[in-house]
């Protein structure tokens, strides 16, 4: 086993769902084989616009051909296991390539960095992770118990050794706290359905990262299975008194006992206000679920 870079863009003409599935070619094959049953990061290349660089985080479970395209292969992702960076590493920092590995006998950047799929050493791994999931900003669960003042220090997020703390990744607590932070920024901390922004005497956001398809119903912890809520609307949301559609139109349950109430407060388009980058809208299947799992018609 051995970790692995998959580059990956939004537009890409590859049947990709990073949280689900990647798909290459057979040339990439054996490099790919490696990364069955360990971590692989996503990267972004730099050509792209606004290149977001390493983004991300997963486990890869199997590999299989693709049933539909002849000489593409699949690298399935193990359920639950992607994480989205809280800060995207770019490909450069002031040392040069964060993944150091690239760097030919000459400290010349090696034809390697052009490969769609490659391994990368436990130490590039371990400091691009280091990084990604770095926590120096104060958008954490709320405290109750908030001493006189409402400071709160957020812990960081500490990656000393490659093996010994990769369940880090999968620990509840990290990804709650890291799935809070993308989904709020992705929102400008402001609730979709009633377009509230609210901040506490502590610089603290009030509203609320709520999962679409839940966690214990296998929904993932991505952006796009994400929604910024104040804490009423949540718990509506949650209980399938409001939806959405697939273009965020705000669907009302028969069931509410004040629908005037709740019209009067929430957004007067009728439609739940979409984060600022189109890719991070709630994707239509999560929203899907939603509909028929939980929305009380």
């Amino acid at each position: 086993m051995s970790y692995c870079v998959f580059m990956h863009r939004v537009d890409s003409v590859y049947d990709d769902s990073p949280a689900e599935q990647y798909q290459f070619p057979k040339q990439y094959l054996s490099r790919a084989q490696g990364s069955v049953g360990d971590w692989i990061l996503y990267l972004e290349p730099s050509k792209v616009f606004a290149s977001r660089g390493y983004f991300a985080v997963a486990k890869v479970l199997q590999i299989i051909p693709d049933p539909k395209a002849r000489d593409m292969y699949l690298a399935l992702i193990e359920p639950g296991s992607y994480l989205d960076f809280t800060r995207p590493v770019p490909f450069n920092d002031n040392d040069g390539p964060v993944e150091r590995g690239l760097l030919n006998e000459h400290g010349k950047l090696s034809g390697r960095a052009q490969a769609a799929v490659r391994p990368i050493s436990p130490q590039d791994f371990n400091r691009i992770i280091a990084h990604g999931l770095d926590d120096d900003e104060v958008v954490l669960p709320r405290e109750d118990a908030a001493e006189p003042g409402l400071e709160e220090s957020p812990a960081p997020f500490i990656f000393e050794q490659p093996r010994s703390r990769l369940p880090q990744l999968t620990s509840r607590i990290l990804r709650d706290r890291v799935f809070r932070k993308i989904v709020l920024r992705a929102y400008d901390e402001r609730c979709a359905i009633t377009s509230l922004k609210i901040i506490n005497g502590g610089g603290r956001a009030e509203v609320e990262a709520a999962h679409i398809q839940p966690v214990q119903h296998n929904g993932p912890d991505i952006v796009q299975n994400g929604i910024a809520l104040s804490g009423t609307v949540h718990w509506m949301f949650d209980r399938g008194l409001i939806s959405l559609s697939d273009d965020l139109d705000i669907l009302i349950s028969r069931h509410v006992n004040d629908i005037a109430g709740l019209q009067s407060f929430i957004n007067r388009s009728g439609r739940a206000s979409p984060p600022s980058r189109f890719a991070d809208r709630p994707h239509p299947r999560f929203l899907r679920w939603h509909r028929e799992n939980c929305f009380k018609c």
